[in-house]
């Protein structure tokens, strides 16, 4: 199941949209409903009885209809109600936890169409979303808020962690001392708080207009987290590989849990070497340091990196140097000479004072 899918119909479903009005509404008058999120040939197939509507949605004629036996179903878009009072009858051989009637035929449903299905349960007091093989049970937004909250101290802690390793490793950088292990440590750092905002941010979406809040404080904790993470993949392949730095961002987006707590599988996917390698010495390119010089297009940052090949050499190169790459004036020149030093200066002045 595509992650886009579920992050959309969490978002159809937060608090504030009418469909969430609907379903809280059949909630507290302790009656249950099975809602079909899109209309297709495959529900077709499944579906008999029940009589058509084609009316636009509103929350109040979800919860009359809800009153009545059956399925009701909406277009993908949940603008529209379809169908009302339908049986569903999805294939009996599809497996299923599940125990009660209803909720029985959602996560079959579900995974037989790939379409989002909600059961509500009067008796249990819960709104479940079933989406191809995932169940996700929809909390009060007390609850949500109180999680995400936890989740945001703990990506507080984990970012302040990633500014110390990653102004490390700009000071080695500088004195070229970098070694596999000063890298990976920075990769890993930067994974685990890409992974921690993505949780954060599925609550802001289950939270609907009520994470506003919270999507703000996620926005400030993470800024520049997605640049970084793509600038140290191609500080460290070899020159010309910047086709698979995706692939290596993917990869090390596919480790689990316990394998991006070590330091020698976080190497192997960063391409850069193994457990046997943590202290090979290895040179940065300088896309790190150069993206911290203000007004300094990308295009030149190619050329200058393409010319001089490692950070060393740009540190290393005259003002004459500079003007001998294409696109780089005097001006332009002075800024990126000025800039390195100060970099170069700042970094190694936090690592030793």
């Amino acid at each position: 199941m595509a992650a886009a899918d579920l992050r959309g119909t969490l978002a159809s479903v937060a608090p504030g949209t009418p469909l969430r009005e609907g379903l809280e509404r059949i909630l507290r008058g302790r009656t249950g409903a099975l809602v079909v999120i899109g209309h297709d040939r495959v529900i077709d197939s499944i579906s008999t009885g029940g009589f058509a509507l084609d009316v636009p949605f509103t929350a109040t004629g979800l919860r009359e209809l809800a009153k009545m036996d059956g399925a009701i179903i909406l277009d993908s878009s949940a603008s529209r109600i379809v169908r009302a009072a339908v049986h569903l009858m999805p294939d009996p051989s599809i497996p299923t936890t599940e125990s009660g009637t209803r909720h029985r035929t959602a996560e079959r449903v579900a995974r037989q169409t790939g379409i989002p299905v909600i059961s509500v349960s009067a008796s249990m007091h819960m709104i479940a979303l079933y989406l191809d093989d995932v169940r996700h049970v929809l909390e009060e937004p007390t609850a949500v808020v109180s999680r995400a909250n936890q989740a945001l101290q703990t990506l507080e802690r984990y970012r302040t962690r990633l500014d110390e390793v990653s102004d490390a490793l700009s000071a080695l950088e500088v004195e070229d001392l970098v070694t596999v292990r000063d890298v990976t440590a920075v990769a890993q750092r930067l994974e685990m708080v890409r992974r921690i905002s993505d949780e954060i941010d599925t609550y802001v979406l289950e939270l609907g207009s009520d994470g506003r809040l919270l999507s703000l404080q996620l926005n400030e904790l993470v800024a520049g987290v997605d640049a970084e993470r793509g600038l140290v993949v191609r500080d460290y392949l070899p020159a010309g590989s910047d086709d698979r730095v995706e692939q290596v961002l993917d990869s090390l987006a596919d480790l689990d849990s316990e394998q991006v707590l070590d330091l020698g599988t976080v190497a192997s996917a960063l391409q850069i070497g193994d457990a046997n390698s943590l202290d090979s010495s290895v040179s940065p390119h300088g896309y790190r340091l150069l993206a911290r010089i203000p007004r300094l297009p990308g295009s030149v940052v190619d050329r200058l990196i393409a010319h001089f090949g490692t950070l060393q050499r740009l540190l290393g190169a005259s003002l004459d140097d500079l003007q001998a790459v294409e696109g780089v004036g005097d001006l332009r020149a002075r800024g990126v000479r000025d800039g390195l030093s100060r970099l170069a200066e700042s970094s190694i002045l936090e690592r030793y004072v």
